[in-house]
C-alpha cells in the first residue's frame, strides 16, 4: 500500500512538523557579522525530513514558508512577511525546501543514524548554503568570499551539532512514530 500524502494521520504529522519548524525560529539569536540569525530551524527541518516521507516533507516546508510569507511570525526571531523572503537571507528558504526534501528522498528505509547524519551533512547543508549565499551576493552586492563569511563559515560548527542532534532524534522518533 502506497503512503498517502493527505490522510488525517499524515496531515497531523505535517502540522506537528510545521509547528516544530516555526518554534525553531523563535530559538534564535543575532550575529554581529551577518544578517543571518543562528536558529534551531535547521534542527527542526532535519527532524522533519527524517520522520516524514518526501512529499509530506515538501508540503510541510512549503506550508511553513507560505505561513511566513503571509505575515505569520514563524521565521527567525519571530519575523514574518514577504520582506523576509526578499531580504538578504531569502535564498535560504528555497535552499531549505530543496535540501531537506532531498534528504527525505535519500534517507533510506532503515533508521540508520550514520546515514541520516551523512545525508544531512552532504545534501541539506550544501543546498541551503549554495542558494543562501548566491541570493545574499545578489541582494547585498558582495563578492563570494564575503557572502560565505557572513552566511556560512561561522555557522558550520553549529550546523554540524544540529545535524547530529537531528539524526539522533530522527532515529528515536521514527521508532516511536
Amino acid at each position: 500500500m502506497k503512503d498517502k500524502v493527505f490522510t488525517p494521520r499524515s496531515m497531523g504529522r505535517m502540522a506537528m512538523c510545521v509547528a516544530l519548524i516555526s518554534v525553531g525560529g523563535y530559538i534564535a539569536f543575532p550575529t554581529p557579522f551577518s544578517p543571518v540569525m543562528v536558529t534551531a530551524t535547521t534542527l527542526a527541518l532535519g527532524i522533519t525530513a527524517l520522520i516524514l516521507p518526501p512529499k509530506q516533507t515538501a508540503v510541510a516546508i512549503l506550508a511553513w514558508i507560505l505561513l511566513g510569507a503571509a505575515g505569520v511570525p514563524v521565521f527567525s526571531g519571530g519575523q514574518g512577511g514577504i520582506g523576509k523572503l526578499l531580504g538578504p537571507s531569502g535564498g535560504f528558504f528555497p535552499g531549505f525546501f530543496v535540501g531537506y526534501t532531498c534528504v527525505s528522498y535519500l534517507k533510506g528505509k532503515s533508521y540508520d543514524w550514520k546515514r541520516y547524519l551523512l545525508v544531512l551533512l552532504a545534501v541539506a547543508f550544501p543546498a541551503t548554503y549554495i542558494l543562501g549565499i548566491a541570493y545574499m551576493m545578489l541582494t547585498l552586492h558582495v563578492e563570494l568570499w564575503q557572502a560565505m563569511t557572513m552566511a556560512m563559515f561561522s555557522f558550520i560548527p553549529g550546523d554540524i551539532i544540529k545535524a547530529v542532534a537531528a539524526a539522533f532524534l530522527g532515529v528515536r522518533l521514527n521508532k516511536v512514530l
